[in-house]
């Protein structure tokens, strides 16, 4: 029986072969390209939300306190989101008949809780605790970037498990004295006491941060 195929076709099938290869890496690249991107973190994305609260202007311009708002931030894993009533203690003299605040007021009357689109919404298989990170001296900037700087508030940072894992492997450069924790224009100087100062003064343990019962639980 004569050759059925030419010779030429081993090399046809070397270099389709080459091309399957090639293709694969490319859809894996560009899936994890997208995974990264600002279409899946959201990092950047500034959220609907009822009301367009501008955390540059109650933080930078007014100077209110982040712990106003958020009060159990100190205390309990979650930050606190302010009810009403704590936005009304201004608003019910400061622009009280705004029609960009006709929610803020309908909510007061009628007891219905504003529905804030969460922006820093981890999955419900991570555990994450507010009060421990401050009590550490992580400030708030560090994870939520300069909210104190943002019209429309959007994520800094991915927060995903890559980012999270390299400041527990190494957390010394992203603490600061606990008293600077809310400062949100805080800046190392030659007062600032080391970064294995700061690991003592605060009492970092790097002992278990890496331990999956960290954050899953």
């Amino acid at each position: 029986m004569g050759q059925v195929f030419h010779p030429s076709a081993n090399s046809l099938v070397r270099a389709g072969l080459g091309l399957l290869v090639i293709l694969a890496l490319l859809v894996l690249s560009s899936a994890l390209l997208v995974e990264r991107s600002p279409i899946n973190t959201l990092v950047g994305v500034a959220l609907s939300q009822p009301v367009p609260f501008s955390h540059a202007h109650h933080v930078d311009e007014i100077g209110i306190d982040c712990r106003y708002c958020h009060s159990s931030v100190e205390d309990e894993a979650f930050a606190g989101v302010p009810a009403t009533e704590r936005c009304m203690h201004c608003h019910s003299q400061i622009w009280a008949d705004s029609p960009m605040l006709a929610p803020v007021r309908e909510s007061f009357a009628t007891g219905v809780p504003l529905q804030w689109a969460r922006v820093h919404d981890l999955p419900d298989y991570v555990f994450f605790n507010h009060s421990i990170h401050v009590s550490k001296g992580i400030g708030c900037a560090t994870c939520h970037g300069r909210l104190d700087q943002m019209p429309l508030t959007a994520k800094a940072e991915s927060l995903n498990m890559d980012w999270c894992l390299a400041c527990h492997r190494h957390p010394a450069p992203s603490l600061r004295p606990v008293g600077a924790v809310f400062d949100m224009d805080w800046r190392r100087n030659i007062d600032t006491p080391t970064a294995p100062g700061l690991m003592e003064r605060n009492g970092v343990e790097t002992r278990g941060l890496t331990n999956c019962s960290a954050c899953h639980r």
